[in-house]
């Protein structure tokens, strides 16, 4: 009895380790069997070199179209400050001089209908810019650069033909960053104010194109 049951033990014993091996070897021929290790290769990673500062300095050169003045010359300054990367205020500072009008030579002959002094366009305007299209420029295929397409609209004053004018300014402007501290800008602004120079009151508008680069800091 003893040797029965003994038997019967070993039996269920072995049967236990056999459905074990049977159940491991099951399940690793399931698995697949990885023929071919992949090889990948680790490309290093440059983090964009984009500056931090909001400031932004510079100056500009472009052409200035003065109503019945002519088109003259015009330089000037400018500083910007960026709230955040859609926002920022610039305060701007340029000068001109009016060329003699055709229109003083049929009325006043050899007389001047403004002085020398008079003739010196000088302005300052505060203005509230909006990126409305930021994006990227591509040189080549290894270089790409910051750019943005941005509207302006602010005030200021115009000092022109002896007196200073309260000045609405519009306009729209391309930003290109070079790198993390030079940018480039064109700006095309109309400068907006009300002269009577000829006894009757008009608002007068003053077309300019500028080109010019600032620095960050």
């Amino acid at each position: 009895m003893e040797s029965r049951t003994g038997h019967l033990f070993l039996g269920l014993v072995l049967f236990i380790i056999a459905t074990l091996v049977l159940g491991t070897a099951r399940a690793e021929s399931d698995s697949p069997i990885q023929v071919i290790k992949p090889s990948l290769k680790r490309e290093p990673i440059k983090p964009a070199r984009i500056d931090t500062e909001n400031f932004e300095l510079g100056a500009y050169i472009g052409m200035l179209s003065i109503e019945e003045f002519g088109t003259s010359t015009v330089t000037g300054a400018r500083l910007a400050y960026h709230f955040s990367e859609d926002f920022f205020a610039e305060a701007s500072y340029g000068q001109a001089t009016a060329s003699k009008p055709s229109i003083e030579k049929n009325l006043f002959g050899s007389g001047q209908l403004l002085t020398d002094a008079e003739r010196e366009f000088s302005y300052y305007n505060l203005s509230f810019g909006f990126n409305i299209l930021p994006g990227e420029a591509f040189l080549g295929s290894g270089r790409a650069f910051h750019t943005a397409l941005y509207l302006l609209a602010g005030t200021g004053s115009t000092e022109f033909a002896g007196d200073d004018r309260h000045t609405i300014n519009l306009g729209f402007g391309y930003r290109f960053i070079f790198n993390d501290w030079l940018a480039g800008h064109l700006d095309a602004r109309d400068h907006i104010f009300d002269i009577d120079l000829l006894g009757s009151n008009k608002t007068s508008h003053n077309l300019e194109v500028s080109t010019g680069l600032t620095l960050f800091f």
